[in-house]
């Protein structure tokens, strides 16, 4: 909280995150009724500094900014209306998102800052990773002396470690996601050390949850950096992707979302929930698709229900928005991620087109990696506890580093004379034949 309120700039991330990973949501403050984790004590004061200090510009918000804000503003507004809901907890929520995100963007404003952080970062977990390979070896988990889980998951023989999270497929992800920034990093030769340091430890976190899904997402995201030589033919990817799709569809007997099921066969997990989620949600999307619909109604989705909420359990983001909002929910939520990869698009193509700037391009393709990886992410889990934090963590680093370099002047080429009559060759020999404007 110190750190958060008085720190540099710079260090106020570090500062959030420190709390993120190694306090979890059981060391909670009761007050006046209200819980209050740390990651919402350290949101809410993050925000009245970067408010109090003038490091926030409402007048900046980017289009993400804002269809984040409407997004979910208008879920929330939905399970406001719903006379079985906790009013008090929905709009707790909605401001640890709104306060947690805008503080990030008004903190994180260039890429060699978020290569800071990432550096900072690394050696954070080098301490995290010791006291999960204690976990892992004495099936005691030390967190739990700041409230964490006391209780010991298995897959098999083998333990599934949480650490400061309550599931471990979220600990895991936490390794998925920020692995590829560290393989950026360990690109660049003055960050190479702390890259591979911090990509080994991202591969040690996934480990030790043995989790199906977070290794599925990190095989997303070493896919991902394997497609680097094809970056600059990414439309032809994505056309060949949604022909090898359509091509499957018909060809499988079940629907194509039962690949899931199929994935799982190969790296564990309940993959036939996720499939079967997804194929239940649209036969009753006549019951959600306007303004969505309780926990509580989805109890006949499957032979169990998940005790706390006596319905369905819920292992998709997507889905989650729809019964929160309806399929409006849902298109905000698609929204927002087009304009991310949009401007990320459009960011690469000024990087490539400027040499000042040819050193960037590493930086930009992690953030799209990482970003492909929170999506494939949703289709088996919906974010919940302090992870939340580093999604949002996530997306701001990347609004905040594409406008950067969407602000950054236009390249600017000046060529000696001899120079550019030996490149432009015989029919520029004269300015008379220049094009207009031409330096």
């Amino acid at each position: 909280m110190l750190g958060v309120m008085v720190s540099p700039r710079k260090w106020v991330t570090v500062c959030m995150v420190i709390g993120t990973l190694y306090l979890s949501q059981g060391s909670a403050v009761q007050f006046a009724g209200f819980n209050f984790q740390p990651t919402r004590i350290l949101g809410y004061l993050c925000l009245i500094r970067v408010l109090v200090r003038g490091e926030l510009s409402f007048a900046r918000l980017h289009r993400i900014d804002r269809i984040l804000l409407v997004l979910y503003i208008y879920t929330t507004l939905i399970l406001l209306i719903r006379p079985d809901e906790n009013r008090a907890l929905r709009l707790a929520k909605l401001m640890d998102v709104l306060s947690v995100y805008l503080s990030f963007r008004a903190l994180i404003r260039s890429p060699d800052e978020w290569r800071w952080f990432l550096k900072i970062f690394a050696l954070l977990l080098v301490p995290y990773v010791m006291i999960l390979a204690v976990e892992s070896s004495t099936r005691r988990n030390l967190f739990g002396w700041v409230g964490a889980l006391d209780k010991i998951w298995m897959r098999g023989t083998k333990i599934r470690c949480l650490g400061s999270f309550r599931h471990p497929s979220l600990l895991g992800s936490v390794g998925a996601c920020f692995f590829p920034m560290f393989v950026a990093l360990a690109r660049e030769r003055s960050n190479r050390m702390r890259g591979i340091l911090g990509a080994v430890l991202c591969v040690m976190i996934v480990g030790f949850s043995n989790s199906g899904g977070p290794l599925s997402v990190f095989m997303v995201s070493v896919a991902g950096w394997a497609m680097w030589p094809m970056r600059t033919k990414m439309q032809l990817f994505r056309r060949g992707l949604v022909a090898f799709l359509a091509v499957l569809a018909m060809v499988m007997k079940a629907p194509i979302w039962y690949l899931l099921a199929r994935l799982s066969a190969v790296t564990g997990g309940t993959g036939w929930h996720r499939s079967y989620l997804i194929d239940v949600a649209i036969r009753n999307i006549d019951r959600w698709w306007l303004v969505g619909l309780p926990l509580s109604e989805t109890s006949t989705w499957f032979p169990y229900v998940i005790a706390a909420t006596g319905g369905a359990d819920i292992t998709n983001q997507f889905i989650a928005f729809g019964l929160q909002g309806g399929l409006l929910a849902i298109i905000l939520f698609f929204i927002l991620l087009y304009f991310a990869f949009s401007d990320l698009g459009r960011a690469l193509a000024k990087v490539r087109n400027s040499y000042r700037l040819a050193g960037e391009e590493g930086l930009l393709w992690a953030l799209g990696v990482a970003l492909a990886a929170h999506i494939s992410n949703w289709l088996g889990i919906t974010y919940f506890d302090q992870f939340n934090v580093l999604w949002l963590l996530h997306l701001a680093a990347l609004v905040s580093i594409c406008e950067y370099f969407m602000r950054a002047p236009a390249p600017q080429y000046s060529f000696i004379e001899e120079d550019f009559e030996l490149q432009a060759g015989p029919t520029l020999n004269n300015r008379s034949s220049r094009p207009a404007g031409t330096n």
